[in-house]
């Protein structure tokens, strides 16, 4: 009998620790959309046609470089923008944001640094940096991209997951986990500013100019969801 008992008491601890470990899992599944908590931006209407100098490029047209599908597109985004800006030099800076409602596996932004690519562009640099702005610091990417040695397009660009801003990798991954804890399904933004220049650092000047001329643009609220500050 000693080992039937033995036997039975393995068999209730395991079922014991398999019923815990189902639990945590269904704890730690996340159920609620962060958007149906705190609300939405709405991109057309945050970002002004015209600000500071600058407006829109009628005769250009920033579109989004990523090899997906329409379909794939209206999937992963709820909302795309693209537009193109000129100020009183003639300047042109390309404008693109990308938001998702729902940030799990499957769903999530693409990245330039994976869509360039697909569109036969080549990487030369992808760098971590940061904007300095009087509301404050935007982590962002650098990124010096080039197609066939004829269109040099440098790309400033970050990411919005729920409320913090991100440049991918473990970073992005922590703010995950942050709202997973929470039970919270974060949705994200990708914001992707980029100009055909040559001249890289001065291309990134003109992005950084006008990203900055942009944000204090925007309502309070706007910015906050658009960048994170």
């Amino acid at each position: 009998m000693q080992p039937l008992r033995n036997e039975l008491r393995r068999a209730a601890i395991a079922l014991l620790i398999m019923l815990v470990a189902a639990a945590g899992a269904w704890a730690m599944t996340p159920r609620h959309k962060l958007v149906d908590l705190r609300g939405k931006v709405d991109v057309e209407k945050a970002i002004p046609k015209q600000f500071a100098g600058w407006q829109l490029d009628t005769r250009s047209f920033g579109g989004i470089v990523n090899p997906q599908q329409q379909e794939t597109l209206d999937r992963l985004y709820s909302q795309l923008l693209a537009r193109a800006y000129i100020n009183s030099r003639g300047e042109r800076v390309m404008l693109t944001i990308a938001y998702g409602e729902d940030q799990r596996d499957g769903m999530l932004l693409h990245y330039p640094e994976v869509c360039y690519p697909a569109q036969g562009f080549q990487v030369d640099s992808n760098t971590k940096s940061e904007l300095l702005l009087p509301a404050g610091r935007i982590p962002v990417r650098k990124l010096e991209t080039n197609l066939q040695s004829q269109r040099f397009e440098p790309v400033t660009y970050w990411t919005i997951i729920g409320e913090r801003a991100s440049v991918g990798g473990i970073d992005k991954k922590l703010v995950e986990m942050h709202y997973s804890l929470q039970g919270q399904i974060p949705d994200g933004l990708l914001f992707r500013v980029s100009s055909i220049d040559r001249d890289s650092q001065a291309a990134f000047a003109l992005q950084a100019a006008f990203i900055k001329d942009l944000v204090a643009a925007l309502s309070p609220r706007d910015r906050q969801l658009l960048t994170g500050l």
